[in-house]
């Protein structure tokens, strides 16, 4: 991938090329901000460019040997690190068992979230969360002990590190302590908070930020042929990422599953029907962990935008023209006496799941709350 392939971070991009003509690259570099920003799109391409035998004008040559196997994700030098899935016929799965399938999508378009990737490798009927498991540091360790074959540098891209595993993640920072000759790595992370801070200590630390609207709104209209008022509104809904630009122009089944379930959910609560509010939990613990975990987000982003819809502000609401409809009628209902309340319950939920909880269980008490909540709410 080219620097010029990047949506955006023009700023981002001259400061590697600097670090590069400067003989300042780090041997281990940490890629944070906002999801949808294009943190991993950024990092291939200076992988790449590090490794491009004839850089020109700032970027890769795009033709050189190197240059081609990077186009392909090939190229002997180049390692990734990814979550994978633990499944009955791949007991201890490493990201090579899933390479294939990550160079697809990656070289499909560069920008996508963790759950798109583990719908990807998920088996029909699985619930498994993804992770990055205790093999994969032997692997690490013996990718890093071979000598380049090709490039200058020895690259190995760790994309989503938070989800390393305490044994995994020990095991890299010895090696990020003790680092093999002409080897960079690079961590890209939405939530560095959930690193072990000794690994944060020895990167350097590159924060990219969410891209400008009319960034996301150029690159929707001319991939996706979308006209430009279309453009121009799921670039406002998307807030900054490129992954929520796309979704609002495909109108992802997610997307659209996310909002109806957020509707009905809150048609129940306000209506105190409990019996439709346990076939609602039913039908909702039964998706995958991650998906449950997405809704719960979604629906913490929703309760957001209602609450700021009552201050008359269109310029800071982020959403749809449909859901704009409908929370119009929805919006004062959630207000300062219980917006705060319900983000927190939702948000708690979500952790509860990520840790294993019972969905059933965590959903349904959610649900009590927030028949609560809406309550407080109408009444006040």
């Amino acid at each position: 991938m080219l620097f010029k392939q990047v949506v955006g971070q023009q700023d981002i991009k001259n400061r590697l090329v600097r670090m590069v003509h400067e003989n300042r690259v780090s041997h281990s570099l940490l890629f944070t901000g906002p999801e949808g920003n294009g943190k991993l799109a950024v990092a291939i391409a200076f992988a790449q460019y590090i490794n491009c035998l004839a850089p020109t004008g700032g970027d890769s040559c795009g033709v050189c040997s190197s240059c081609i196997k990077y186009n392909k994700l090939v190229h002997p030098d180049l390692h990734f690190v990814f979550p994978v899935i633990k499944t009955t016929s791949e007991k201890n799965p490493v990201s090579d068992t899933y390479i294939s399938e990550w160079r697809e999508l990656v070289n499909e378009n560069p920008y996508f979230t963790l759950t798109s990737w583990l719908n990807k490798i998920r088996k029909e009927g699985e619930n498994k969360q993804g992770a990055i498991f205790t093999a994969e540091s032997s692997e690490i360790i013996r990718k890093l002990s071979l000598k380049t074959f090709e490039g200058k540098f020895k690259v190995m891209i760790v994309w989503m590190p938070e989800k390393m595993n305490e044994a995994t993640a020990n095991k890299l920072l010895k090696i990020l302590e003790e680092p093999y000759p002409n080897t960079v790595f690079i961590l890209v992370s939405n939530t560095p908070d959930q690193m072990i801070s000794t690994i944060l200590s020895r990167t350097q630390q590159l924060k990219i930020p969410a891209l400008a609207e009319n960034e996301i709104a150029h690159f929707l209209a001319d991939k996706y042929g979308v006209q430009e008022e279309v453009a121009l509104g799921a670039a406002k809904v998307a807030n900054g990422s490129i992954i929520e630009g796309i979704e609002q122009v495909q109108m992802s089944e997610d997307n659209q599953f996310f909002f109806e379930s957020f509707k009905q959910m809150m048609r129940h609560s306000y209506a105190r029907k409990v019996k439709d509010m346990l076939a609602w939990v039913e039908d909702m613990s039964k998706q995958p962990r991650e998906k449950q975990r997405n809704f719960l987000n979604y629906a913490i982003k929703m309760i957001r935008e209602n609450y700021i819809m009552n201050f008359k502000q269109p310029d800071i609401v982020y959403l749809t023209s449909e859901q704009h409809e409908w929370s119009k009628k929805f919006s004062p209902f959630i207000n300062d006496k219980n917006a705060l309340m319900i983000a927190e319950d939702f948000a708690l939920a979500d952790s509860h799941i990520g840790q294993n909880g019972n969905s059933k269980v965590v959903l349904f008490d959610l649900a009590l709350k927030l028949i609560i909540s809406i309550k407080t709410g109408v009444e006040s």
